[in-house]
């Protein structure tokens, strides 16, 4: 225990369990929580896909209504998500990436979650010979792990292309790639646009993911471990150092289980929004009119739209 107050960032990281003599990790307290979060997930979107399923014609209206609190959080975060934020994007490609999107929204905002809870803590004090070889089985924060954050944005990455690819067909997506631009500076264009689309925009979605996870996951570990630091000094110190790292831990609580929903949110958006900017330009035209006469029809505005352009 006083190693991990010492190095707060030991609570965070992916910590290994089975090592092959070679040296390679076969698994690891991450790949736990990752099989722990999509398990959640799948139970959790199947028993609110039943709950929130139209009864029986006999309940009258009610038979609309999702039939628990849990069921109505789901349908109402996929409603909201769906209609006020991949629709006003997508348009009518809506329906065939919106699994995918609001997949990645719950899977990641699970681990983010996973990652608050100090199963690593426990898993040290219960196992303390595994702890003192610094391995451990569950624990640490999945979606602080560059090579998860990494995996998640090469995925998007290559649905975003080949999503681009199918709509626009490849000759017009290698147009997108010079933007009307004279022939003498496509040598320069093309691979700028190619690096955006395939390289820098992912790797922008899994630094932002990993820098966020890891920041405020780490202070908290920092002010948590003060109180463990402060145990071997006299009451004088322990007790106000105590005092204010725990209420400063309660805050900070607060502000990442903010930063869990906000980070889910905006890596589901960013992989949108990039889907959105490789559409045909007929399309985008099309689907404003449409989103406005659907937005008149059912009094409700987009206020998304013009992001996606």
């Amino acid at each position: 225990m006083q190693t991990l107050a010492a190095n707060p960032v030991g609570h965070v990281i992916d910590h290994p369990f089975i090592v092959l003599e070679n040296g390679w990790v076969l698994w690891s307290s991450n790949m736990t929580n990752m099989l722990v979060a999509t398990l959640l997930v799948l139970a959790g979107g199947f028993y609110a896909a039943s709950r929130v399923r139209t009864g029986a014609e006999g309940e009258g209206n009610d038979r609309y209504l999702a039939k628990d609190r849990f069921a109505q959080l789901i349908e109402v975060f996929f409603l909201y998500l769906r209609e006020k934020v991949i629709r006003p994007l997508l348009h009518e490609r809506t329906e065939k990436f919106t699994p995918y999107l609001l997949t990645l929204f719950f899977w990641i905002l699970a681990n983010n979650l996973l990652g608050l809870i100090p199963l690593l803590d426990i898993h040290n004090l219960t196992f303390t010979e595994l702890a003192a070889a610094h391995r451990a089985w569950i624990g640490g924060t999945a979606t602080q792990n560059l090579w998860v954050t990494g995996a998640l944005a090469l995925i998007a990455g290559i649905v975003i292309n080949i999503a681009g690819i199918r709509a626009l067909g490849f000759k017009e997506y290698m147009n997108h790639m010079t933007g009307g631009a004279p022939v003498m500076a496509w040598p320069l264009l093309i691979p700028i646009e190619i690096m955006g689309f395939l390289v820098i925009k992912p790797v922008a979605l899994a630094i932002r993911l990993f820098a966020n996870m890891t920041a405020g996951h780490i202070l908290l570990a920092v002010l948590l471990s003060f109180p463990a630091m402060a145990l071997g000094a006299s009451y004088l110190i322990g007790v106000p150092v105590t005092i204010i790292s725990v209420a400063g831990a309660v805050a900070i609580m607060f502000l990442e289980l903010f930063v869990a929903f906000l980070q889910a949110f905006v890596f589901m958006f960013l992989t949108a929004v990039f889907l959105s900017q490789l559409a045909p330009h007929g399309d985008h035209a099309h689907d404003h009119e449409h989103a406005g006469v659907t937005g008149a029809h059912d009094g409700h505005h987009h206020p998304h739209a013009a992001l996606a352009h």
